[in-house]
């Protein structure tokens, strides 16, 4: 009866700590990867620069995060990105997974051409590069 009193306290540690690992591996495996982002962005990069502020045949990203739609001075938007602006709408992580996922519901008569991403953890991975390039 002592050999079990004993056995219980370790068997229920070890399913808590069975339990705690998992939880942290599992966050681990769903973080957003900025890395995979950076290779995700090459299908941007010929309209986008997000390194630097060069505008190209679309705004520069760069510290896009936090700023509010069609913010840039110096970019011709079209009327609806400028109207959304106007209306409110800032690039939060919100704001963003909806316009990667699909430009055109976003932000409907925006100029951009670009269908959307499929995968919320691709969407997540831009994400986190875009933030990396404040």
């Amino acid at each position: 009866m002592c050999e079990t009193r004993s056995r219980l306290p370790i068997a229920l540690r070890m399913l808590l700590a069975s339990f705690a690992l998992l939880s942290i591996l599992s966050s681990a495996a769903f973080a957003a990867d900025s890395e995979r982002g950076q290779r995700l962005f090459r299908v941007c990069a010929p309209c986008h620069a997000v390194d630097s502020d060069i505008n190209k045949l679309g705004p520069h990203l760069k510290g896009v995060v936090g700023r509010s739609a069609g913010g840039l001075s110096d970019f011709r938007y079209s009327k609806a990105m400028s109207e959304a602006g106007a209306a409110g709408l800032i690039w939060d992580d919100k704001a963003l997974a909806e316009f990667l996922s699909s430009p055109k519901t976003k932000v409907p008569n925006t100029s951009m051409r670009f269908w959307g991403m499929w995968f919320q953890s691709e969407i997540d991975d831009l994400i986190a590069y875009l933030k990396a390039n404040p």
